[in-house]
């Protein structure tokens, strides 16, 4: 009996040691690591191998708000180019920015994050401070580009963040006030109903991404940016 009652001590002791040194995989582990949009940005550079688009153009980089939007549809004729990649955040359009937009030369490259950064935990400094890294970044390349940033949504499934959403927001107005070649796109108030609350028939099932009716407020806004 003493036996038995010691061998089951010896094995909790070593469950308890066990987890003690378990360490849980990091956000970026959790989520498929810095490379797991490599696949996505390989499609871009294929596509610009096989059918060179013209420099100087009008670039969309950002995550699958615009990656869903049919910018041919909502601007007929304007060769748009669309950068959007799956749920990605600043820091993605950071680390691939000189293989899927420099390249290109844009003369204006409208800029679509924050979104999933605020999503993943991250703080809208960090917002911020990214999108002045990616100011600095295109303007020591391409110093005539105009930037103009999309300002984060407000939206039913992610309502909950809509604090730090108009933080952010307000934090990257800042930053685009100090040039006259940054914008600032609010799409906060044209997505709200009387209610003050994002209206539904705005977004999809998942509550998190635009309907056509949404994107239809997104073109009107967009539009006067890309002359």
């Amino acid at each position: 009996m003493k036996n038995s009652v010691l061998r089951r001590r010896t094995v909790w002791i070593a469950i308890v040691l066990a987890l003690c040194s378990w360490s849980w995989p990091d956000a970026s582990h959790a989520q498929g690591g810095p490379d797991r949009w490599e696949g996505a940005i390989r499609a871009f550079e294929e596509s610009d191998r096989a059918n060179p688009p013209p420099e100087g153009g009008i670039v969309f980089l950002g995550s699958s708000s615009f990656r869903r939007w049919d910018l041919d549809e909502s601007f007929p004729g304007r060769g748009l180019i669309n950068r959007g990649f799956g749920g990605s955040q600043m820091a993605d359009a950071l680390r691939y920015l000189d293989r899927i937009v420099l390249p290109l030369k844009p003369r204006i490259l409208l800029l679509y994050e924050g979104d999933n950064d605020l999503a993943s935990g991250k703080s809208p400094e960090t917002v911020a401070s990214e999108f002045h890294e990616m100011v600095a970044r295109v303007h020591a390349a391409l110093p005539a580009t105009k930037i103009v940033f999309v300002g984060i949504k407000p939206s039913i499934r992610r309502w909950n963040l809509i604090g730090s959403i108009r933080e952010a927001n307000a934090r990257v107005r800042t930053v685009t006030e100090s040039s006259e070649l940054l914008v600032y796109i609010d799409v906060d108030a044209p997505l709200l109903g009387d209610d003050g609350e994002p209206r539904p028939d705005l977004f999809v099932e998942d509550g998190l991404h635009l309907s056509a009716a949404g994107y239809a407020i997104w073109t009107e806004l967009v539009a006067p940016h890309l002359e």
